[in-house]
């Protein structure tokens, strides 16, 4: 930890409506990837700053709650168009804290705006179920009411998307929510908070709050939070739901993933490469539906290695801002390290390195944290490039004789977050999508994020908690049904009661 220095910017929380500096004196530097420069000063919340987080949220949501659906819809439908206005701003933060380039950033931020965009529906979700007359004189009907108070802990690598696929849903079922975003790229979250101010929110509903574990185990046990929503890798999903729900919260818990596409030799070769490439080193390979393993089946394996490498090797590697960039960097030098040492291990294991991207050098950007397109082939199941969540732009290639076998490794991996099969053959496909133990499936699309009105989720090590994000499921997580038995008597007549277990 360090002191605020004076010739970077303070990047504050953001507490009942307004920035705050809260009372911590510690702060942690913020780097732009790109360059390895210092480009802010964070500051980190202490236990007085958390709970007086709380209370505000706590307070918010007894009257938010009872806020009418129509009202909580139209300052949703506001801020989803001021996200809009605001997109080029949003994507400048998240480049110049991510590295991730301009384009992809935007479309992080599109995704998010649709979940946004479902969220301004939730009239339609919330809709109860009512029926007449289950027993003479008596209907019953039900209804949803949100938790109270949740928080959600996000990851770096998507500042602004994963953030909105969980506040909007919590607050338009009328929950306050506590955002706790990465320390490595917070600024974003700030003007997320700036905007639902403007959209209308009342102060208190929404809130950022910076912090390490510290500020994670504040909130996963503070007796006034009633969910946790968490994004990031498996062992701290693991920790986060056990805690959690050791305190009574209702948690999901998003954890790692190593996604697999299976590429036949009925596929279409180009079109495989083509977007398995982008698949593996977009974001430089850092999200959680990146693909990093391809699994070649029989003769796929040697024009499928061929066809990559011609498409690896077009990759243009740079910063952010350029507009012909493809990708950026890593997030840190301890990423950049991880990555070349992963890679160092499968080469001394006997994997052949196609292409090596572990000393690129960007230009005039030398001090960067960049790390090139990487593929390994001839990986075996026990090298730790296949065992680890590499998250870098690594890709790995696995060979195997049918699709039975690849079926079998796919779902002896620990994670079932994503995966696809690249195949001209229906039946193929149908026999993939049916067997395969895993949470979400793409045939022939190498990222299948579902749409916002479905729900996002994996299974196995990739979930923790029985609700999948944002969609139907994230309606379910953030409330509570509520059935209502209900009788009313004609004046006068009364009905008996009975000491029987009451019956239809």
């Amino acid at each position: 930890m360090t002191t605020i220095a004076t010739d970077v910017a303070e990047i504050l929380h953001y507490i009942n409506g307004a920035p705050s500096a809260g009372t911590g004196t510690q702060t942690q530097p913020v780097y732009n990837p790109a360059t390895g420069e210092v480009t802010g000063q964070l500051r980190l919340a202490n236990d007085e700053d958390l709970a007086q987080a709380v209370a505000i949220a706590k307070a918010a949501s007894e009257t938010w709650g009872e806020v009418s659906i129509a009202k909580r819809s139209k300052i949703l439908f506001r801020f989803q168009q001021l996200l809009t206005e605001h997109t080029d701003e949003l994507a400048r933060i998240i480049t110049s804290e991510h590295g991730k380039v301009l384009s992809d950033a935007a479309g992080e931020i599109s995704r998010g705006i649709e979940v946004v965009e479902y969220a301004c529906g939730i009239s339609q979700s919330l809709k109860g179920e009512y029926s007449d007359q289950v027993s003479t004189g008596i209907d019953v009907f039900s209804f949803r009411q949100p938790l109270g108070v949740v928080a959600g802990i996000t990851p770096f690598n998507f500042p602004v998307m994963v953030p909105l696929w969980m506040a909007p849903v919590a607050i338009a079922t009328g929950n306050t929510f506590i955002l706790k975003p990465s320390e490595r790229d917070p600024s974003a979250s700030l003007l997320i908070a700036k905007l639902f101010k403007e959209a209308g929110l009342p102060d208190g509903v929404f809130q950022v709050l910076h912090g390490g574990k510290d500020t994670v185990d504040g909130l996963l046990s503070h007796p006034d939070i009633d969910g946790i929503s968490f994004v990031g890798s498996t062992p701290i999903a693991k920790y986060v739901h056990e805690t959690a729900t050791k305190h009574g919260k209702r948690v999901q818990a998003l954890g790692g993933a190593k996604n697999h596409a299976v590429i036949m030799p009925d596929a279409d070769m180009d079109l495989a490469a083509d977007h398995i490439n982008a698949a593996a080193f977009g974001s430089a390979g850092q999200r959680c539906m990146a693909i990093s393993v391809a699994v070649a089946v029989g003769d796929a394996a040697d024009a499928l290695v061929d066809k990559l490498a011609e498409h690896a090797g077009k990759v243009n590697v740079s910063h952010g801002f350029d507009e012909k960039a493809d990708m950026g960097p890593v997030i840190t030098p301890a990423s950049k390290s991880r990555l070349q040492k992963i890679v160092g291990e499968a080469e001394q294991a006997g994997a052949a390195l196609v292409i090596d991207g572990r000393d690129l050098v960007v230009k005039d950007h030398e001090n960067g944290f960049f790390v090139g397109p990487t593929i390994i082939d001839k990986v075996s199941r026990e090298m730790s490039a296949y065992t680890e969540e590499i998250f870098g732009p690594v890709l790995v290639v696995l060979r195997v004789d049918s699709l039975e076998e690849a079926i079998e490794v796919v779902n002896a991996n620990p994670y079932g977050n994503g995966t696809a099969i690249f195949t001209s053959s229906g039946a193929h496909a149908r026999t993939y999508t049916r067997r395969i133990q895993v949470g979400m499936v793409g045939v022939n699309v190498p990222l299948p994020v579902p749409v916002a009105w479905h729900s996002f989720g994996g299974w196995k090590d990739s979930l923790f908690g029985e609700h999948h994000i944002y969609g139907p499921d994230g309606v379910r997580f953030y409330t509570r049904g509520k059935a209502i038995t209900q009788r009313w008597p004609e004046p006068a007549k009364g009905t008996a009661a009975t000491f029987n277990f009451p019956s239809n």
